[in-house]
């Protein structure tokens, strides 16, 4: 690392100053995201998207090009396109060498010729949802009364199933949006082919949901597959729009039946075409998460071709992004995997011989963007530089040699254009809200990058709290974690402040980077203005550290980040300005689950909890996600016992509120009611309140709700 790197490093884990105290003071409807003011808090954005390597704009109303400089030329408006064009709810400039805009609005999807000023193609798409459409032959695929359907160019309408249900659904994310899944749809290359999910959850349990908006209550089931219970059944058909026939895959699961409690029935995800559009990659995982395989299947017959590539793991393999194909080497593929201890990338012959590791080091390849399809690099998002920061690469395919395209601290993300050549940077860091930038990848670094936005400081004018960031060790003595402490603007080192400890804790999420305000949540500022310290951290099972930082908690979630989570506490106590009489936990979903863990494990350490959505017996959570991190309750029963609250609920001391969505399809409510009933028996009084109607996460209005009851919850014990 250069003088220069150290030197930012240094002064990013440091004390940023606080800012003058200024008159204005936020409310929730200014900070909450469904509060009525919160738009004009958040930074100046803009919407940048590409037609080939051409950088395009689209307002609300109209689109354009934009040059190097950041000169827009105005190509079309919506209101000069005909009745119905006052807005859109889609928009993309599908053809490089086409002057086309494709707009959806409520009724149809139009290519639109900005050149001509005509509308040279129309479809109806009045009724869709999960809809995917292809550029190559311009059919869409979407889903309608629990039916598959296609509709091609010419406008005809291909329903592809019939026996579609709530308990048979087609072309919809699988297996509860696990292992990467986020669609049901796949077309082919050339457009002429549609693979997708056939899931049949019939042997899935029901969970009673109850809608109490009808005159009599009534229940809504939702199919909900708990630990060690059945899971879904799921396989991959194929669509031929040329012959209109339908193909299953001969996966190890069958074809279109069949009982998936057996340990040995595979996940199918990730799912890849192969140039050819003859081929399909998917990768099978079995019931245990410990062997992932990856295999192709002639498209046209269903028949399993080869298993390409099989990596094990004693713990758990966890495959979340489809190989993907070099676009000047159909024969070439790249793979990404955990398998030395960070996410790293690949590249494979496609007959499965792995050629060679293209990126390896203690750091994690967070995103590919793509490739450069001249240079024959791949484009890529890491955490090479520093763990919390977030930075573009150019991955030389040749060599592997890596080249940054960024020299700035701070978060970065891209969109790439079609070839590769240009990228846009959409990026932060703890002192800037947001900058825009056009890079060229084949240099990188300051001298390729023209700004194109700079946005100003939402919050000026209010009074803002001072943003740390810091580090301390594990509770194993030897990895570094990271914390994020919010104090208010006019912070004392001589008073005594009451502390709240905000905690997620679990997989796939992480608390603090190297964004705006360390990546601070809107909420943590309002505390502060009411004279509160807020400090988080991530501890060990957070996401970004890799393999063997993540996987720490296997089998006993909650454990070790209780651990890590009261090193935090340990630092606050040699803190003179912290008032150890007064900490409080707050958390959310596995926050949830962690705040009630330390409040009852540590009743003399917290005084005040808030969990939100929390899971109580890991036994009540999904199959995908429970039995990855702890098995099933039947391999695991200790495991299980060590990690329920049930048995928590007499230790209780502090005051504790536990909220709930009503109708939370996530972590059942069954959650909430069996800790409730364990504190009844064991004499203990958490207080509990419920969202009628909303599910895991309170939309919109109710957010700002949730909110100022949390807030008041901590003004009332706590203050």
């Amino acid at each position: 690392m250069t003088k220069i790197k150290t030197l930012l490093v240094s002064i990013l884990l440091t004390l940023f100053l606080p800012m003058t105290a200024q008159e204005k003071l936020f409310t929730l409807e200014d900070l909450n995201y469904g509060g009525t003011n919160a738009r004009h808090f958040q930074p100046e954005n803009q919407w940048f998207t590409w037609w080939g390597d051409q950088l395009m704009y689209l307002d609300a109303d109209e689109g354009g090009t934009m040059d190097a400089k950041g000169n827009r030329k105005r190509v079309f408006q919506l209101k000069d396109i005909g009745d119905g064009w006052y807005t859109a709810y889609y928009a993309e400039y599908p053809y490089a060498d086409q002057p086309m805009v494709l707009l959806k609005n409520s009724k149809q999807r139009i290519l639109y010729n900005w050149e001509t000023k005509k509308t040279v193609w129309t479809q109806s798409c009045e009724g869709e949802t999960a809809t995917d459409w292809n550029k190559a032959s311009r059919a869409v695929a979407y889903v309608k009364d629990n039916q598959l359907y296609v509709r091609d160019a010419d406008n005809k309408e291909h329903q592809l199933t019939t026996d579609g249900s709530p308990s048979v659904v087609y072309g919809s994310a699988v297996h509860r949006n696990e292992f990467g899944i986020t669609t049901g749809t796949f077309w082919s290359p050339d457009g002429k082919k549609l693979a997708f999910y056939r899931m049949d959850q019939s042997k899935v349990t029901d969970y009673p949901q109850v809608d109490i908006d009808t005159r009599i209550a009534t229940c809504k089931p939702d199919k909900y597959p708990m630990a060690g219970g059945n899971t879904h059944h799921v396989t991959v058909g194929v669509y031929d729009l040329t012959t209109g026939q339908t193909t299953y895959l001969n996966t190890p699961n069958g074809s279109v039946s069949g009982d998936s409690i057996a340990t040995s029935v595979p996940y199918l995800t990730n799912i890849a075409w192969g140039p050819d559009s003859k081929t399909i990659y998917l990768f099978e995982l079995n019931r245990d998460q410990n062997d992932c395989r990856l295999v192709s299947y002639d498209a046209a017959t269903g028949n399993r071709l080869a298993e390409l590539d099989r990596e094990t793991h004693d713990k758990y393999v966890e495959p979340l992004h489809p190989i993907q194909f070099l676009p000047w080497d159909n024969g070439k593929f790249i793979l990404q995997s955990q398998r030395d201890g960070y996410n790293h990338l690949y590249l494979y012959s496609k007959d499965g011989k792995l050629i060679k590791q293209l990126t390896s080091g203690p750091w994690v390849v967070q995103e590919v963007l793509g490739f450069n399809t001249k240079q024959k690099s791949i484009i890529i998002a890491a955490n090479k530089y520093h763990p919390l920061h977030r930075w573009l690469y150019a991955v030389s395919i040749k060599d592997g040699k890596i080249r940054e395209l960024v020299n700035t601290d701070g978060v970065h993300r891209g969109s790439l254009s079609e070839t590769g050549a240009f990228l846009v940077d959409n990026w932060s860091n703890p002192t800037t809200p947001r900058c825009i930038d056009l890079i060229s990848t084949a240099s990188g670094g300051s001298a390729a990058r023209t700004r194109l936005l700079t946005a100003s400081d939402p919050w000026d004018g209010y009074q803002q709290p001072i943003f740390e960031c810091g580090q301390l060790k594990a509770a194993d003595g030897m990895t570094d974690l990271y914390y994020r402490m919010v104090k208010p603007h006019d912070f004392d080192p001589a008073k005594k402040y009451p502390t709240v400890v905000y905690v997620y804790g679990g997989p796939h999420a992480h608390n603090i980077e190297a964004s705006w305000h360390w990546y601070s949540r809107s909420w943590e500022t309002y505390m502060a203005q009411k004279g509160y310290i807020i400090f988080v951290l991530d501890n060990r099972g957070s996401e970004n550290r890799g393999r063997d930082f993540e996987q720490a908690t296997f089998r006993q979630l909650g454990q070790i980040e209780m651990q890590d989570q009261m090193k935090g506490v340990d630092y606050l106590r040699t803190l003179p300005y912290i008032d150890t009489d007064r900490i409080g936990v707050h958390g959310w979903s596995f926050g949830g689950f962690m705040t009630i863990s330390l409040i009852t494990n540590y009743p003399d350490v917290f005084k005040v909890g808030v969990a939100g959505g929390p899971v109580i017996d890991w036994k009540w959570y999904e199959v995908m996600y429970g039995e990855r991190y702890m098995d099933t309750p039947q391999a695991n029963p200790e495991g299980y016992e060590k990690t329920s609250l049930l048995s928590k609920a007499k230790n209780l001391k502090g005051k504790l509120q536990i909220i709930s969505g009503y109708n939370d399809d996530t972590v059942v409510l069954q959650n909430c009611l069996s800790f409730l009933k364990a504190c009844i028996e064991a004499g203990t009084q958490p207080d509990f309140f419920v969202y009628p109607g909303e599910l895991h996460n309170m939309q919109g209005h109710a957010s700002v709700h949730l909110h100022e009851r949390i807030t008041q919850y901590f003004e009332d014990y706590l203050k």
